[in-house]
């Protein structure tokens, strides 16, 4: 039995459809579960019913009481409880029925778009400071054209402005505030786009709400301000705008500064610079003025005699430093070679002995290392003698 209420859950749970749905109905058996702050309550018509949980994370978020018997439409996704092993609607949103078909579908476009990414304030662009040319989709018509070139004009007198004209309420009008953005994103040297129009009721500022108006704005490579109706009126193209004014001549305000502040600006960080280029200019000139007084460039052959004179000092000092040090290796040389004379063998010799050698060069320590008629060498102290061995002497040992 598990088995099959965990394979129906998954069903229910897999089907996108499911995972996003809209309905009407009658609340019925509601409770409000005081602990938790969840409601439980039956939705029917004249049908069926269907049990809905809103958890307390949604139901704060109501802006109004549900009540026994209250009509209202609500979207939440299909889930299986898997004790009752029944479908539910688990609640993310609800409204008192009565707003209409029209406001459903509204809700259930923003909710689309918004997961897209539409309204994501990661992708608003920034307005430029001081823009070239400003566009403006809206009707030639309407008082929104007057009202923003008005404030363009007299906030900056020279101010380049391209109208895209186009309607903006009736059926055509969201083709046409479309066709218009594109037009002037694909027009030389604009930089901001303003559209909208003057104030009016839900249903003629509903052009505003149009799918295709909210992609155009979001699609748009110029920042575009949104000025739709008076500021109490939000709408999707308000929402995907970089930036939103309550009224036309706001959004010119926004996108046009004051020529007169700019100057004024201009005038303020052109006085800092050349005080900034004065100051720099004068402590520049101290220090060439303190360059041009020290003895390097007042008398060059200063520093140089200096060194020279340092230069002779340190050949004089070195001079007594290597005369010092080989005097001092000669003697300690001098007493070596007295030591090695001392040594020497040729002293020896001078003092009337000689040296025997064999033929083959062994020196002769012993007479028994050569044989009678042997020929030996005897080195004297000046001179050598070939001798041929006659006798033999052994020494004998006492």
């Amino acid at each position: 039995m598990h088995e099959l209420t965990l394979y129906l859950k998954g069903l229910l749970e897999r089907d996108t459809r499911l995972q996003n749905v809209w309905v009407r109905g009658e609340i019925s058996n509601f409770k409000l579960h005081t602990p938790s702050g969840h409601m439980y309550f039956t939705l029917k018509d004249g049908f069926s019913c269907v049990k809905v949980v809103m958890f307390r994370s949604r139901a704060v978020l109501v802006p109004f009481r549900p009540e026994q018997g209250m009509r209202v439409i609500l979207r939440g996704y299909i889930g299986l409880y898997e004790r009752d092993g029944q479908y539910q609607i688990y609640c993310e949103e609800m409204q008192p029925d009565g707003l209409g078909s029209l406001h459903l579908a509204l809700e259930q476009l923003k909710a689309r778009l918004s997961g897209e990414g539409l309204f994501d304030s990661e992708r608003k662009k920034k307005l430029p400071l001081l823009p070239n040319t400003i566009g403006v989709a809206t009707s030639l018509t309407g008082a929104a054209i007057q009202d923003v070139l008005k404030v363009v004009f007299r906030r900056f007198p020279n101010m380049r402005v391209v109208v895209a004209p186009c309607a903006v309420q009736g059926e055509a009008a969201p083709g046409e505030i479309a066709k218009a953005i594109k037009l002037l994103n694909q027009a030389t040297g604009i930089d901001v786009i303003i559209v909208g129009r003057g104030g009016g009721s839900r249903e003629e500022l509903w052009a505003f709400n149009a799918e295709e108006v909210v992609r155009a704005i979001a699609g748009s490579c110029v920042p575009v301000i949104s000025a739709v109706g008076h500021e109490t009126d939000i709408t999707l193209a308000d929402l995907a705008a970089d930036l939103r004014a309550p009224t036309p001549s706001a959004a010119a305000e926004l996108a046009v500064p004051q020529k007169v502040d700019l100057l004024g600006t201009v005038k303020d960080l052109s006085m800092r610079l050349n005080s900034a280029v004065q100051n720099q200019v004068s402590a520049k000139r101290r220090v060439s003025e303190m360059l041009a007084s020290s003895p390097a460039l007042t008398n060059p052959f200063y520093r140089l005699n200096q060194e020279q004179q340092r230069l002779d000092q340190l050949r004089t000092d070195l001079g007594q430093s290597i005369g010092g040090f080989l005097r001092e290796k000669n003697v300690i040389l001098t007493l070596l070679a007295e030591k090695l004379d001392v040594l020497s063998p040729l002293k020896v010799l001078a003092r009337g002995y000689s040296i025997c050698q064999k033929e083959d060069g062994q020196t002769v320590m012993d007479a028994s290392q050569v044989s009678f008629g042997e020929t030996v060498s005897l080195t004297l102290a000046k001179g050598k003698l070939n001798c041929k061995v006659e006798e033999v002497s052994p020494c004998h040992k006492r």
